[in-house]
């Protein structure tokens, strides 16, 4: 069928991917370096290529530049263990065929490799440039696709839509994006649509000129000028007035704009990158959402899972926020117990990412020891009802499986592990974790009591409400009791979580599972700051 080379300084990884290609029916010759590798180059070439991304003397990614000057035909598998983004970047930026996070299926590995072999042309290489310092991780496959889309988009400046909920990293994939794109070296400005207000948002976006309303005393130049040549980040675009929504779809479509008050068009270079928790096609069947600019928007569409849905990267996660946390607070780092990982890995994590980088900030705190044990973990963690009948001991082995820290040989030969510091942090004598551990437990032995009776009881107050409503109010458009109701409904909810959380608004939204600007727009719309 063709000859494979692979070449890894593992020798348990050579053997596997021999002997599953040898009975594919593939010839293989296996490498213990880069350079055995190059050295056969000289005199032949394979069908395909396999590297391992991290080995001693030369690594994949040098390799790889090797075979793309001297072999431009050859495609190239770079595996590696470290899935971050940088190593997917790399190893596009290289003119990778594909990248192949380790463990791996093998036959997976083995179909990647078959078709390698049949296209055996450079029709799948990209030259990204390749920025350092992006803070994103990921194992899970849904994650490896991400990290290949952003590889696979850095040469374009077509525009992105980004799904997900709140803190899946919707900013730092826009920022990676731009990062990892021919428009580096210029700007990348965000704007939240839904954090400012609505009469304020078109000269936020377009600018505007002096004496265009009242209080404009001079020229601004709006978000679009600022990110002239470079990237302008959209967040929340679902939350967009329909005004603007036209403005923007013009924009998308001649490339120019007008600033409020002015005459002269603006011609615009801006790639733009839109971001959203809603369900954007249910907002254009509702009216909310201009169904032209929707599409104008959606030319390629990256989704960012929930956490729930990558539950094999919490571990990773929780390790590297631990460290960044510890390295903030200029501590040496704690280490998460087996049970506390397993705790972790069960839990929903309804504010993502953002919620888990927090827990593990509080954690090294606010943990008492250095090893950090289930008992340790925040109250609404511990007292998840979902997990009251404890985490499966399936889950705890294969995370701690999963979580075993890397070995290195310490001064004297003996193993240490790098997660597994000791921490030395001053005792906080404090029963705010007990109180609100106590306050959980106590609300969740009586939701279950309570939710009948509290639907009951609204279920009698719509029906009186609805029987006092006079007759002219009954009409379509005439009533108002839906959007009262509604308020109602959501002012006493968000005070009962600012109540929870004295007063913290990123802690409130993330216990109610929603976003941060969603709490503060909610805060304004609902006048609760006037409580």
């Amino acid at each position: 069928m063709g000859t494979v080379w692979v070449v890894d300084d593992d020798q348990s990884i050579r053997w596997v991917l021999e002997r599953a290609l040898l009975r594919d029916g593939f010839e293989v010759r296996t490498f213990e370096s880069a350079a055995d590798c190059l050295g056969a180059l000289e005199t032949g070439e394979p069908g395909a290529l396999v590297s391992d991304i991290r080995m001693p003397g030369s690594n994949g990614i040098e390799l790889l530049r090797e075979v793309k000057t001297h072999h431009p035909g050859l495609p190239v598998i770079i595996m590696t263990a470290f899935s971050d983004l940088d190593s997917a970047v790399s190893a596009f930026q290289g003119g990778a065929f594909e990248y192949l996070p380790k463990p791996f299926d093998v036959g997976a590995a083995v179909e990647l490799i078959r078709r390698a072999v049949r296209e055996n042309d450079a029709s799948h290489a990209t030259d990204e440039p390749v920025a350092a310092g992006i803070d994103m991780l990921g194992q899970a496959p849904a994650m490896q696709e991400v990290f290949r889309a952003i590889g696979r988009l850095s040469q374009s400046a077509v525009t992105v839509l980004i799904t997900g909920e709140s803190g899946t990293g919707k900013e730092l994939v826009a920022r990676a994006l731009h990062d990892h794109s021919q428009r580096a070296q210029q700007a990348f400005v965000a704007l939240n649509t839904a954090a400012i207000p609505r009469d304020l948002l078109e000269s936020e976006l377009f600018g505007h000129e002096r004496g265009a309303f009242t209080g404009a005393q001079q020229t601004r130049r709006g978000r679009f000028e600022q990110a002239e040549g470079g990237t302008l980040f959209l967040d929340e675009i679902g939350d967009m007035p329909a005004e603007l929504q036209t403005r923007l779809l013009r924009v998308l479509s001649d490339g120019s704009f007008y600033r409020v008050g002015g005459h002269a068009p603006i011609k615009a270079n801006v790639r733009v990158i839109a971001a959203t928790h809603q369900n954007l096609e249910e907002r254009v069947r509702q009216g909310g959402f201009r169904e032209d600019l929707f599409h104008r928007l959606n030319v390629i569409r990256l989704r960012l899972p929930p956490l729930r849905e990558r539950v094999e990267d919490i571990a990773l996660l929780a390790r590297h926020f631990m460290q960044k946390s510890a390295q903030e607070l200029g501590v040496e780092a704690k280490r998460l117990s087996p049970d506390a990982l397993a705790r972790m890995a069960a839990f929903a994590w309804p504010g993502n990412v953002r919620q888990l980088q927090n827990v593990c900030h509080w954690l090294s705190v606010m943990a008492p020891s250095q090893v950090i044990e289930a008992k340790d973990l925040p109250a609404e963690i511990v007292t998840d009802p979902s997990l009251a009948g404890g985490v499966p001991h399936s889950l705890v082995a294969s995370v701690a499986a999963s979580a075993a820290p890397p070995v290195t040989a310490a001064p004297g030969g003996a193993p240490s592990h790098a997660f597994s510091v000791p921490v030395a942090v001053p005792s906080v004598a404090s029963t705010q974790p007990a109180i609100a551990a106590h306050g959980e437990v106590h609300l969740h032995e009586t939701a279950g009591e309570t939710a009948s009776a509290w639907s009951d009881l609204l279920a009698r107050e719509v029906d009186r409400l609805l029987a006092a409503q006079p007759p002219d109010e009954r009409g379509a458009g005439s009533s108002i009791l839906m959007e009262q109701l509604s308020r109602q409904f959501e002012g006493t909810v968000i005070r009962c979580a600012l109540r929870a959380t004295r007063g913290r608004r990123i802690d409130a939204a993330q216990r109610l599972g929603i976003g941060r600007n969603t709490i503060t727009r909610k805060i304004q719309e609902l006048r609760l700051d006037d409580d």
